[in-house]
């Protein structure tokens, strides 16, 4: 029983990475009406500024935290600026063409100023492993609860208490009615996609010292991003943070009753299962037909 528990709780901790990750796709998807096929890509980004900052310049450890998703956060507004506005009103098929040849850039862009060799990052915490009732909890894996949390409630509260919060959730709902209103929706979408990129480069910052860092790994994170967005259910907040932290159960679980190489596919298993019987996702709504 301890044991279950030991894999229950290192699921719920990296899925709570997983529902960062979740909550942006949702954001940009939601608001924006764009499917980032490049959203993968922040995550790798966020891991890779950590290595940068952290191990090749010297910088404290949490303070390269804070410069890494800060620069992804600069990224996402660049691409918005450069990418999106340009092609905005076009058609959802080159919006994602363009989104698809975003992601090939960035990565081969990763592999020229970094290279495709995996690396490492080694935290800077000495502190040993705290064991509470016969199960361990590493200082790192405590890091990303807590900082997950955190960005999570600070997300929730940004959305629903401040006043750029309430622009983002009028333009969810009606953009031209938002626009007319006199909300600059030019300004909110590019605080979304900076948002939705800086909360995926957060996710990479948190799991970048427990994985490998290569310029591939954006390709699993962006579908596990996918699987979260539509487990949880489109456009929804709390569907995201559910799914990501189901996720991160139902992969820790899987790896130790099925198979650590099957890992990955367990979680897509369940999302096939629920898509059976929830086509709208946990916490979506059915559309009425009439």
């Amino acid at each position: 029983m301890i044991l279950f528990l030991q894999f229950v709780i290192n699921g719920l901790i990296i899925g709570g990475a997983y529902a960062l990750i979740g909550i942006g796709l949702t954001l940009i998807f939601g608001i924006m009406n764009v499917v980032n096929f490049a959203h993968g890509e922040m995550y790798m980004l966020g891991a890779y500024f950590l290595l940068t900052f952290f191990s090749m310049l010297g910088l404290n450890f949490y303070v390269s935290m804070l410069f890494a998703v800060a620069a992804v956060m600069l990224v996402g507004f660049v691409c918005e600026k450069s990418i999106l506005r340009p092609l905005r009103g076009r058609s959802i098929e080159t919006v994602m063409l363009a989104m698809i040849g975003l992601s090939l850039f960035f990565q081969n862009v990763a592999m020229l100023i970094w290279s495709p060799i995996p690396e490492a990052i080694e935290t800077p915490s000495a502190m040993p492993a705290l064991i509470i009732w016969g199960l361990y909890f590493l200082p790192q894996r405590i890091l990303i609860v807590v900082i997950a949390l955190m960005l999570v409630i600070l997300t929730h509260l940004l959305l629903k208490k401040s006043k750029m919060g309430k622009a983002l959730r009028a333009t969810f709902l009606d953009p031209e009615a938002a626009a007319l209103m006199g909300i600059n929706t030019d300004r909110v979408y590019a605080f979304t996609f900076s948002l939705g990129a800086g909360l995926a480069g957060a996710a990479g910052v948190l799991l970048a010292p427990i994985f490998t860092v290569h310029p591939y790994i954006g390709n699993l994170a962006n579908l596990k991003a996918f699987a979260i967005v539509i487990i949880g259910g489109l456009g929804s907040f709390a569907g995201a943070v559910a799914a990501g932290l189901l996720l991160g159960v139902t992969e820790s679980l899987g790896a130790a009753y099925v198979s650590s190489g099957y890992q990955d596919a367990v979680g897509f298993v369940l999302l096939i299962i629920i898509l059976v019987f929830r086509p709208a996702g946990l916490f979506g709504k059915m559309e009425q037909r009439r």
